[in-house]
């Protein structure tokens, strides 16, 4: 039991740590791969972290080409 509840909280974690690319993936923000890469490098600062949410949340989502 005790491992189940350590692998829940570890996939909870991770989830959060990876928070802002997901939500700059679904989005479909211009900037997701930089902004992954920001939150995979500096994520672990929490300044490094909450800027690359603001980033992602920002309104800059990719073009359709024709």
């Amino acid at each position: 039991m005790d491992v189940l509840l350590g692998m829940v909280v570890l996939i909870v974690i991770i989830f959060a740590y990876f928070l802002p690319a997901t939500i700059a993936v679904v989005r479909n923000h211009r900037n997701s791969l930089p902004v992954f890469l920001v939150n995979l490098l500096f994520g672990w600062t929490f300044l490094g972290w909450a800027v690359a949410l603001i980033w992602s949340c920002t309104n800059q989502t990719a073009t359709a080409r024709k």
